[in-house]
């Protein structure tokens, strides 16, 4: 029995000093305790897979480009001598080498789009507005005079004309479906630096109520758009027409990320106007509206705040020949329902002088229809 020990005792000391040289000359040839073990599957590498990269609008720009132009223009401005140079006095003393009042050349730069190969170009009507001379940059570098078509103050829009051959063209983009959110870019140029293009999204639709313009139904877009800029494309990222830019936001006279530009669809309908008749023609109906508040909705025990409050009528205009009075809401127009005193004003200016048009107003806590004879919108005068 104590042989047999004596045999365990050294086979357990051999067995424990060769794991301890195995520890420290071939740990690898021991084994190892087993594992939790996590699969993970990856995907194999592919060489032909596509790499994500940002979209490039070059193809728009490129396409746009060339039919944006730059447009110079100068007028003489009078300006105002000091009152003391009328004293008869003063000029008998200085034997009037002073003279009266100066006249100054001034000039200034904007923007247009050309829409037209017969040298149709559509730009702001404060662009051009009183301007003596129009001289027009295309973006192949050639230049033209241009004369002024006509124009249109209550929507800014003014249409000149170049005699130019071979000329690049826009093409008007569907402005209706386009929606919050979609990318735009505005080409024009800026400070007269050159055609610039800058990169932004529609960041809202049918803003009005700006005090911008009569008629207003703006994109508005956080494209840089500056000075310069005005009478500039819009244009979408096929490089179509979305708006001509005409406004910014600005506290300082720069870039604020607020821009605003007129619709293509109300360019198309100016400009045809004015390259047919020379001018627009738009509806009338003789009231001075103000918005419907909700506390005013309440007052008048109408339903929702929505409709236009006439606050006054103009005297044998159209309103009055119906019946229309103060304190009437309109409510809707042809069919159409009015949301508020700027959207009625739109609705209106779309109607033709002399037809008759049912409207529905609200009177006396209920609802009325009154038929119409529309009339044609006079023209304010100095504009």
């Amino acid at each position: 029995m104590k042989k047999l020990w004596l045999i365990f005792a050294q086979t357990a000391t051999i067995g424990l000093a060769v794991w301890f040289v195995l520890t420290l000359v071939a740990p690898q040839w021991l084994p190892r305790p087993v594992a939790d073990v996590v699969t993970v599957r990856q995907a194999p590498a592919d060489a032909s897979a596509p790499v994500v990269t940002p979209d490039s609008y070059h193809d728009a720009a490129r396409r746009a480009m060339p039919a944006v132009v730059n447009i110079y223009t100068a007028k003489d401005v009078k300006t105002r001598s000091h009152p003391l140079l009328n004293d008869p006095f003063f000029k008998r003393f200085f034997d009037d080498r002073f003279g009266g009042d100066d006249t100054q050349r001034t000039s200034s730069l904007g923007s247009g789009v050309i829409v037209s190969d017969r040298g149709y170009i559509v730009t702001n009507n404060h662009v051009v507005e009183s301007a003596d001379e129009i001289e027009v940059a295309l973006a192949d570098g050639r230049t033209a005079e241009a004369k002024i078509i006509g124009s249109d103050p209550d929507t800014d829009i003014a249409v000149i004309k170049i005699d130019l051959g071979k000329l690049p063209t826009l093409t008007f983009a569907d402005v209706n479906a386009m929606q919050v959110g979609d990318v735009v870019l505005a080409i024009g140029n800026p400070f007269g630096v050159g055609q610039t293009v800058t990169m932004g999204i529609v960041s809202a639709l049918g803003r009005s109520q700006l005090g911008i313009n009569t008629f207003e139904n703006f994109i508005q877009t956080d494209a840089a758009i500056n000075p310069g800029n005005s009478g500039g494309a819009l244009v979408d990222t096929h490089g179509s027409l979305v708006g001509i830019n005409t406004a910014i936001y600005s506290r300082s006279g720069g870039s604020l990320g607020i821009g605003f530009a007129i619709p293509a669809t109300t360019v198309r309908q100016v400009m045809d106007a004015i390259i047919k008749d020379g001018g627009v023609t738009r509806g009338w109906l003789g009231i001075e509206a103000q918005d419907v508040t909700p506390e005013l909705a309440a007052s008048f025990k109408l339903p929702e705040a929505r409709g236009a409050l006439i606050a006054g009528i103009v005297r044998a205009g159209p309103a009055d020949a119906a019946g229309m009075r103060p304190g009437d809401i309109l409510l809707g127009i042809n069919g159409h329902p009015v949301k508020d005193s700027s959207d009625m004003l739109n609705q209106i200016a779309g109607l033709k002088p002399e037809s008759e048009v049912p409207m529905e107003v609200f009177r006396a806590g209920k609802g009325q229809k009154v038929n119409v004879k529309i009339g044609k919108r006079p023209r304010l005068s100095g504009r």
